[in-house]
């Protein structure tokens, strides 16, 4: 496999820090595979209730992971569908907002006054999840998230966490970057 970069205004650099990023391993995914994890996603965010916060989530789980591929759809559908849920407010008033809080994602915690605390709670639960530092999710985020979050809905919400991290990890492993093959 040739080496490619990724060529920005500044020179070429790696697409993941310190990592020479290289053509995709391979574009195969089993079709059976690939057709099942999109019904357990669609699934799961239907149960969920909410697509801005189910973009949020899935946003920050593939910034965790690493993953290019996936936060470039994810930022884009979490952009359409702010403007989508927009009330009392222009859709493209709405969508630069959503570029905003976007922006602060990586820094949600920091940043409190820009997501509710059913996301503030959805994200650290997203984190937990994504992380498993401790081998765990620690009783305290599951119970902060389960404050916010319906039994039902909280099933929902771990199977969307569950299954982007899953994307993330099949797209990362296989090096699969934005506007390259899929599949």
């Amino acid at each position: 496999m040739e080496p490619v970069r990724c060529v920005d205004a500044d020179g070429a650099r790696a697409l993941h820090r310190g990592r020479l990023q290289v053509t995709a391993r391979t574009t195969h995914l089993d079709m059976g595979v690939r057709d099942a994890m999109i019904a357990l996603g669609a699934a799961a965010k239907k149960g969920l209730g909410d697509p801005v916060l189910a973009e949020l989530v899935m946003i920050r789980a593939s910034q965790i992971n690493e993953c290019a591929f996936c936060l470039d759809m994810h930022v884009d559908l979490a952009v359409e569908k702010n403007g989508e849920s927009a009330v009392g407010v222009s859709p493209a008033r709405a969508k630069s907002a959503a570029w905003g809080r976007i922006a602060l994602l990586n820094a949600w915690a920091e940043a409190p006054e820009h997501f509710t605390e059913r996301e503030q709670a959805a994200l650290a639960l997203t984190e937990a999840v994504t992380v498993l530092t401790d081998g765990f999710v620690p009783d305290a985020t599951y119970e902060a998230a389960a404050k916010h979050f319906g039994e039902d809905e909280l099933a929902h919400l771990l199977g969307v966490i569950t299954v982007i991290n899953s994307w993330n990890r099949l797209m990362v492993s296989r090096r699969i970057v934005p506007g390259g093959p899929q599949w």
